[in-house]
């Protein structure tokens, strides 16, 4: 799967990214290699925790 992530450089330092297509999915890192580590871990979260949500309305309309 291809996700496309939008990654700023943050005011104070380090860096912050966004994934537009899951929505609150974002995450920051203070060097660049920290944020790849934490955008994977982020997007891994976010739909784990989209499928928990979709199994739970699933099961609320049996």
């Amino acid at each position: 799967m291809k996700l496309k992530v939008i990654i700023h450089e943050a005011e104070e330092s380090g860096y912050w990214a966004e994934v537009p297509s899951i929505v609150g999915c974002a995450t920051q890192g203070d060097t660049f290699e920290e944020l790849l580590k934490n955008i994977y871990e982020a997007i891994e979260g976010c739909l784990s925790v989209n499928v928990e949500l979709l199994l739970m309305l699933i099961a609320d309309h049996r």
